[in-house]
């Protein structure tokens, strides 16, 4: 990888002899790989048996899980903001693990759409919950840096699963308890 950063700064007809730029492939490899640390996550590592029995039929929310990616078609950040909700069936997830899922995902090239979804239904799969909601909101370099630059635009993206798909009142609990503050 140090090396394909090497000819892409060479590429762009830069002095890569001159002080500021001699590290600068191995810098950025090094950055690279971990942007793509997804790749090399496992699920059963990051949950790692903290999946807990619960009576509580109540929605569990966690919000504003901050997430950095990599758009797949431009290879250019998107930061945003995760908000993920799932209504228990019989256990409960440690807190730190819907982020790690989060986390697990976003480091990786990915569209925000596909990105939602994966979260969705991994927690889905771990959890076995009744319905798992999850909102995406994010800013996209490749739209705010190149192309149209707009500045102020943000995506918004959803996956709802089981009750949050089927029961419109967990739906509008869900999207009332993330706009309250």
């Amino acid at each position: 990888m140090q090396d394909s950063f090497l000819k892409i700064i060479k590429s762009t007809g830069e002095d890569t002899t001159r002080p500021g730029l001699l590290d600068t492939p191995q810098r950025a490899a090094k950055a690279f790989s971990y942007l793509t640390s997804g790749y090399e996550m496992d699920l059963d590592t990051v949950i790692n048996n903290a999946l807990f029995p619960s009576d509580s039929e109540e929605m569990v929310i966690v919000k504003d899980i901050e997430l950095y990616s990599l758009c797949e078609h431009h290879l250019l950040p998107f930061i945003g903001k995760c908000h993920v909700a799932y209504i228990p069936n019989g256990s409960v997830l440690g807190l730190s693990k819907v982020a790690r899922v989060v986390d697990m995902f976003s480091r990786r090239l990915q569209i925000q759409e596909a990105l939602a979804q994966q979260i969705a239904s991994t927690i889905q799969e771990v959890t076995q919950a009744r319905g798992v909601g999850v909102i995406i909101e994010a800013k996209h370099m490749c739209m705010m840096m190149r192309g149209v630059e707009k500045q102020n635009s943000t995506m918004k993206t959803s996956s709802m699963l089981g009750q949050f798909r089927t029961d419109q009142a967990t739906r509008t609990e869900f999207l009332t308890l993330l706009n309250h503050r």
